[in-house]
């Protein structure tokens, strides 16, 4: 009896931690069961220690294209359909995107083809989001389904592309081009579609080189801005600076830098 193929492809090499959704053949929808694996498989990388840098990105054509509409049944009895989603997505799917936010290690998205709904949340949930040039970005929950975009879309796209850009992703039912969500600060970067992983892995390995905590450091020092004044932000670095500096990581980076060399940090 032939084994069950796994939602979620994972290999580990040199540091790097390659995820790869696996439900090509309809395009990698968030499905329940490859929510659970990613979500497994994000908590084991939690907690392993050689693991310095994820990649995840798609197999196939896609990188994920969100909800899988014609496997939404009927809702439990005494349930609305609206209930039981709400209720699979505050169990699984919002803790999802909350531990990949919150990995003590850098996570780059890879996005090799159509990223839609939910898969851009996924997308951006990434520290850095890399596209293939043939990729794009979709947002259909209100032009086509009346609902409002999640996965963090509604948190992400503002804060990466402005107001203005994310109410036309979200109303004017347009798919976004790689190129395009470069220009719009949305993404990274784009590569060419068969470079797309090589670039990955490079910008992966350099994140992997950072001090350990670099990655945690930075999410939190952005996200405490975005509620911050000025004057709350400036101490905010002051006290950050008052622990960091008395690391190891800073020590050997003010010897690698008197010495001329490029600073090797212990892993995590």
């Amino acid at each position: 009896m032939t084994a069950p193929q796994p939602y979620v492809l994972y290999e580990l090499a040199d540091g790097i931690a390659t995820l790869t959704l696996n439900l090509p053949a309809k395009l990698n929808p968030i499905a329940r069961e490859l929510q659970i694996e990613l979500r497994d498989t994000l908590e084991r990388i939690r907690d392993d220690r050689a693991v310095r840098a994820v990649i995840l990105t798609g197999a196939g054509k896609a990188f994920c294209v969100g909800a899988d509409l014609s496997a939404m049944t009927p809702a439990e009895e005494g349930k609305s359909l609206g209930d039981q989603t709400a209720e699979w997505m505050q169990s699984l799917s919002n803790p999802l995107i909350e531990t990949l936010r919150t990995l003590p290690v850098p996570v780059v998205a890879a996005v090799n083809g159509a990223a839609a709904g939910a898969g851009v949340g996924l997308a951006l949930a990434a520290d850095v989001t890399i596209a293939a040039r043939s990729a794009y970005f979709y947002l259909p929950f209100l032009p086509k389904l009346g609902i409002v975009p999640d996965l963090g879309c509604t948190w992400a796209i503002p804060r990466r592309a402005g107001k203005a850009r994310a109410m036309g992703m979200a109303l004017l039912d347009e798919r976004l081009s790689a190129g395009r969500a470069v220009q719009w600060g949305l993404i990274w970067a784009c590569a060419d579609d068969e470079q797309l992983l090589e670039e990955a892995r490079v910008v992966a390995q350099r994140l992997a080189r950072l001090p350990a905590h670099a990655v945690v450091e930075a999410r939190e020092a952005f996200e405490a801005a975005e509620r911050h004044t000025l004057a709350e932000q400036l101490h905010y670095e002051s006290e950050r600076q008052r622990e960091l500096i008395d690391r190891p990581s800073f020590r050997e980076g003010v010897s690698a830098f008197l010495q001329k060399r490029a600073p090797t940090f212990p892993g995590r």
